[in-house]
């Protein structure tokens, strides 16, 4: 395999997905929850450090009501299943993102998942909830403001959600579209983009093995000249 410890993925395409089968746009999210299980099963697999998931952005609560509600309960549902494989494979569950503006009775499984998991080190999946690339720089900087505190690129960095991860090595976006969508903009400065036209709920292991060798194949020179 590459040498590749870190891929984000932007989950993208679940509603056209439904929307093409004739279903409403939530039974995309609950088939996209089939294709997170197999991504990151393929990442325990292929020992990739960490793989980060944009579930749910801070621009996301404009979507329909029932379409936010239904998210939320299938992550909910996800948490609790997921925690005992989780405890199993000594998986990591992170999150990035400011989960104090979530449902209530969403907080209690996440802080219990992130708690049960903190000590183990064999894969981390870092989940981005009520996550915005530009909220997370602004956080930062008000809380180096706070602490008075001069910042440099490392030091700045132990104020990010994403403090102790290392920066993504391949940024993975689903459904044809081509933008960050305020997804980790500080950590990508130098990650590998990769585009697919597969919609989210389609992704699975054999397609990030196809990005995992599109990767493979490029150059990291890091702004270094050849």
């Amino acid at each position: 395999m590459a040498d590749i410890n870190h891929i984000a993925i932007i989950m993208d395409g679940n509603g056209r997905w439904a929307k093409n089968k004739g279903k409403p746009r939530t039974y995309g999210h609950k088939k996209g929850e089939d294709a997170v299980k197999k991504v990151i099963q393929r990442c325990y697999e292929l020992e990739v450090g960490t793989l980060s998931l944009f579930a749910f952005s801070t621009e996301n609560w404009k979507r329909d009501s029932k379409e936010v509600s239904t998210l939320f309960e299938i992550l909910g549902v996800f948490l609790k299943k997921f925690l005992s494989t989780a405890i199993e494979r000594h998986v990591r569950i992170k999150i990035m993102g400011d989960i104090t503006q979530l449902p209530t009775k969403l907080q209690a499984p996440i802080l219990n998942v992130v708690e049960k998991t903190k000590d183990f080190n064999r894969l981390t999946v870092n989940i981005g909830l009520n996550y915005g690339g530009r909220q997370e720089i602004v956080r930062a900087v008000n809380l180096a403001v706070e602490n008075n505190m001069k910042v440099d690129e490392e030091s700045f960095k132990t104020l990010l959600y994403t403090d102790g991860l290392t920066d993504p090595d391949l940024v993975i976006r689903t459904s044809g579209e081509y933008r960050f969508s305020n997804f980790m903009l500080y950590q990508c400065a130098y990650s590998e983009l990769y585009f697919t036209e597969v919609l989210w709920p389609d992704f699975d292991g054999d397609q990030l093995d196809i990005a995992i060798e599109e990767f493979s194949k490029r150059e990291r020179r890091f702004g270094k000249s050849k």
